[in-house]
């Protein structure tokens, strides 16, 4: 019963986010350029795909501040900016659809069905196995907790018989569960570890005391912090937190035919400044690179 609840509360507070307070984060009156389509990037797409005029990117729900679903098929964020901008480029239509948690977007892509995730996902060698990243921002992972952290969690060694929520199936989960056991080898109690499939739900069970923690990308939590009226902090920033370098990007089948094309529309929006553009009117300053690149990650995380 109490699960039943959480996870209506979770799809009011989607709601919410996603239709009343989405563009409260965005800097207002940003104008991004019309992009021309490019004949060779264009070229570059399979035949298919250049017959029919239409990719299809799949997203696991609402990641803000890059992907805030807006209903069945709808996204806002800018993940969303950067696929219209990326879509221009190419002469085609990204459409989008959501499923339930990463190993869904990997099996649909797997399957065919999908010929891109927008993300921007995790990039981590392991994965690079079987997919491939066009990595396009860097990112980090913090905590986010009751605003006093009245649990004291500033880093992994502070989360011993704490309970930690995490995206089921991600890289965080993958370090908490380790820390977990640094924990009881060190004579500490474990990491009770919540493995939730989306955003909203984890920042709920934080804001309702069923967690002490939320141990995420810094990007989205500090999106939500904004959204939570006082309730929430960050905390664990400029730490490693069990991570190296964390490149995010576009994932793609591994070899994908349509990798190359991502690569030369991503390198273009780069180059033409809309890029920047978009991302500072997020807010994501400080996730910049350079310019994108393809399974730049080389090391797991730690």
């Amino acid at each position: 019963m109490m699960a039943k609840k959480l996870r209506q509360a979770a799809a009011l507070t989607a709601a919410l986010l996603s239709v009343s307070s989405m563009n409260a984060f965005a800097a207002e009156n940003v104008t991004i350029p019309t992009q021309t389509m490019d004949p060779a990037i264009h070229a570059k797409l399979p035949a298919d795909i250049q017959k029919s005029g239409v990719m299809t990117s799949v997203n696991n729900g609402s990641f803000p501040p890059y992907e805030i679903v807006t209903g069945a098929n709808g996204l806002d964020g800018a993940s969303a900016d950067l696929a219209h901008a990326l879509a221009e480029v190419l002469g085609v239509k990204i459409e989008h659809a959501s499923v339930s948690g990463l190993s869904g977007i990997l099996s649909g892509m797997a399957a065919g069905r999908y010929q891109m995730g927008i993300g921007p996902i995790g990039d981590y060698p392991d994965r690079q196995a079987k997919n491939d990243f066009i990595d396009f921002v860097k990112e980090y992972v913090v905590f986010g907790v009751r605003k006093g952290n009245p649990e004291k969690i500033n880093s992994l060694d502070d989360t011993c018989g704490k309970r930690i929520a995490v995206m089921a199936g991600g890289s965080a989960e993958q370090v908490i569960r380790k820390q977990s056991d640094v924990c009881v080898k060190d004579g500490k109690p474990a990491v009770t570890v919540q493995s939730f499939s989306d955003q909203p739900t984890s920042i709920l069970a934080v804001r309702s005391n069923r967690s002490d923690a939320f141990f995420s990308s810094q990007a989205p939590l500090t999106y939500f912090v904004e959204k939570a009226n006082g309730q929430l902090e960050l905390t664990g920033t400029g730490k490693s937190n069990g991570f190296g370098d964390i490149f995010q990007g576009t994932v793609v089948a591994k070899d994908s035919p349509v990798r190359d094309a991502i690569l030369a529309g991503y390198q273009k929006l780069f180059d033409n400044g809309t890029y920047g553009i978009i991302m500072k009117k997020w807010g994501l300053e400080g996730n910049m690179i350079p310019a994108p690149g393809i399974n730049l990650a080389k090391a797991q995380a730690k």
